[in-house]
């Protein structure tokens, strides 16, 4: 199934008075790369919401945000006495009164374990499993918008394919005519030098040139190489395909593009060379849109 890698989802609940919601963004990434923007009073719960995303988005660039609002009401901060007293005295022993007298307060309140929350870990544990259910719900946003984007996309992906299929099959038709008008060209060609000087071809030496042309504009084995790439295609855009093929759409279009350019070098018929870059230009198209498929 084709998934458009972006997307937006939002979840909110409220918690006795504490408003909460997880936010999920995500654009276009050749990998998946979650940012996570948490308070930090909240980042123990960092861990969890990464994993929620990581498990349903496979590709992007993922931007989860957590808030919450009126939350001070259920924290309240307080110094630690007793271990600030402990840290000055640390201090003093180390380097002196003098030395530790200088000190910005402000710097020791940052010590750990001075500033702790009464309440934070009682009010964390109950914020735990509202987060973990808020961020499903917003990853399922986000997929579902992906999904009716993918279903965009699909769309014209199908049509880059039926048009890369007819070039191809008016290529393969074309293939026998070509050789069969380079002997006809090749022999007026002789017969009129041979008749400058009063001589003729011989048959053999006719054939002989025009099996080496043909071995060396045969593009038999490159028309088969993609067809099959075509027909890889075709099954990985099938609504039915159920894992996410951005990256191996990729793959396979390229490895199209390089039969077609094969196929255009190996043939000198200028018929092929316009049904080859009208390929090329869908196949092109191709890249350019699967680089949003996840």
């Amino acid at each position: 199934m084709i998934r458009s890698m972006t997307g937006f989802g939002i979840a909110q609940a409220e918690l006795e008075g504490v408003q909460v919601a997880v936010e999920v963004r995500s654009v276009n990434n050749r990998h998946l790369k979650t940012t996570l923007r948490v308070s930090d009073s909240f980042m123990s719960l960092e861990p969890e919401v990464d994993a929620i995303v990581s498990k349903r988005l496979v590709r992007g660039s993922v931007m989860v945000s957590l808030r919450v609002s009126n939350a001070a009401s259920r924290i309240r901060s307080r110094i630690d006495g007793d271990r600030l007293k402990d840290y000055i005295g640390q201090i003093e022993s180390t380097l002196g009164h003098e030395a530790a007298a200088k000190i910005d307060t402000g710097e020791l309140l940052t010590l750990p374990g001075v500033v702790v929350e009464d309440g934070g870990e009682t009010f964390l544990e109950q914020l735990r499993p509202v987060v973990s259910r808020l961020a499903k719900e917003a990853c399922e946003k986000v997929m579902t918008m992906r999904a009716q984007e993918g279903d965009a996309l699909r769309l014209q992906l199908v049509g880059f394919a039926r048009t890369i299929r007819e070039r191809l099959g008016a290529v393969g038709q074309r293939v026998p005519s070509v050789v069969a008008q380079y002997q006809v060209r090749l022999r007026q060609r002789i017969d009129a030098l041979l008749k400058e000087i009063g001589m003729t071809s011989k048959p053999e030496d006719v054939l002989r040139e025009v099996a080496v042309f043909a071995e060396r504009a045969d593009i038999a084995e490159e028309l088969a190489r993609l067809e099959g790439h075509l027909e890889q295609f075709e099954s990985l855009i099938d609504p039915a395909e159920p894992a996410a093929v951005g990256r191996t759409l990729d793959f396979v279009a390229q490895e199209m593009l390089r039969e077609a350019n094969t196929i255009a070098s190996k043939s000198g018929d200028v018929e092929i060379s316009r049904l080859v870059v009208e390929m090329k230009t869908a196949i092109d198209r191709i890249k350019e849109q699967v680089q949003n498929a996840e």
